[in-house]
């Protein structure tokens, strides 16, 4: 039988959704596709990783190698599937909370669910930091079978269908959450059911009694974008009648999920932490506090998003004198330039003490947003 090959590639990410005799040796890094003879010279490479046009993430990932070749001369299955198979990558920022939900969870999510859970899973570049194990729920809700770390693999696994890649409609860059036929809020919905969340809408509370304060939690961070004074801005909160809890983020997704469903406003500086929104009931509402510098990155990152899911979103944007950049750097030496010189100076090198007269007017604002 002839192979159907669908070329799903975008600008983002290499994606081909192939149909015939499928064979894949993954210690080779190799997919074969049973051909005629006459049409079995063609090959080509690819990446399966949603982040072509970034080469320090894709110098993480390997590279496939797809080769048409005559049957007599494909190597003989050493496991036949009669189910389709999906194959990605687990290497380039993937050990970075917000890029596992963005360069693969989203995606895999709208490139399986068509599959209904009847689809494995091929992994190259898996992370020998457990993150299969991390992400266990998510991907044993997208599909009923143990996924396959084919780089270690020495067997030919054999299939009539298989997807490289992940779909990628847009730049990932400018919109790192479009998943094309599905929405963010689609995949905000699916992650609610993951983790079996209580709360799928934030709902005013009583107004009077203890246990209708509006719940607050501050994310922490350990290292860079640190909230200096995230102490007094709890107190603040307080006075204004959240109950706020300060909390750093922890590696076990399941207790994250629970705690930040559990909600009405989550706070937070710029950074991976406030990936977890996705666990916020709809409607709830998402206060980003952006360092200096990080005005479009903020952006991109995490305000469409939020509008996406429903959570009503606000952000705090930190001037010159709340942030630490005013005591170690000039103002020459901020001046954005390379993008390695500029996360060295606005991401890894910023904290921020903000102006409390300034964020109770952010803080007020979230009230209203909690009590209508």
């Amino acid at each position: 039988m002839k192979p159907i090959i669908y070329n799903l590639t975008s600008s983002w990410s290499d994606v081909y959704d192939i149909n015939g005799d499928v064979r894949i040796h993954g210690i080779s890094s190799t997919i074969f596709i049973a051909s005629s003879q006459e049409d079995n010279s063609s090959s080509w490479t690819a990446k399966p990783y949603a982040r072509k046009g970034d080469t320090l993430a894709m110098e993480r990932i390997t590279e496939l190698k797809l080769k048409h070749q005559a049957i007599d001369t494909i190597p003989p299955c050493d496991q036949n599937f009669t189910i389709p198979a999906i194959v990605f990558s687990t290497g380039g920022y993937v050990g970075n909370h917000y890029h596992a939900f963005t360069d693969v969870l989203s995606r895999l999510f709208s490139t399986s669910q068509r599959f209904n859970q009847t689809v494995v899973f091929l992994i190259t570049d898996m992370s020998p930091d457990n993150w299969t194990s991390k992400y266990k729920r998510i991907l044993d809700k997208l599909s009923k079978y143990a996924v396959y770390d084919i780089d270690k693999d020495s067997k030919v696994l054999c299939f009539s269908r298989v997807i490289v890649g992940l779909e990628a409609h847009k730049n990932i860059i400018v919109d790192p959450w479009d998943l094309g036929h599905h929405s963010i809020r689609n995949f905000s919905e699916f992650l609610r059911s993951v983790y079996s969340l209580g709360r799928d809408q934030s709902v005013d509370r009583c107004r009077t009694c203890k246990i209708g304060q509006p719940r607050m939690l501050i994310i922490c961070r350990r290292k860079s974008r640190r909230l200096v004074n995230k102490n007094a801005v709890a107190n603040l909160a307080r006075t204004l009648g959240f109950e706020v809890v300060l909390k750093q983020m922890v590696w076990n997704v399941s207790l994250v999920a629970q705690l930040v469903n559990s909600f009405d406003v989550m706070v937070g500086v710029h950074g991976a932490g406030l990936t977890n929104m996705v666990f916020l009931p709809e409607n709830a509402v998402v206060v980003q506090i952006v360092p200096l510098g990080l005005d479009y990155i903020a952006r991109t990152c995490f305000q469409m998003a939020a509008e996406s899911m429903k959570l009503r979103y606000l952000d705090y944007k930190v001037t010159l004198n709340e942030s630490s950049l005013s005591e170690n750097y000039s103002l020459d030496r901020t001046a954005k330039k390379e993008f390695d010189d500029f996360r060295s100076v606005y991401l890894d090198h910023q904290d921020v003490k903000i102006d409390l007269g300034r964020f109770k007017r952010t803080l007020l604002r979230a009230l209203e947003f909690v009590r209508t």
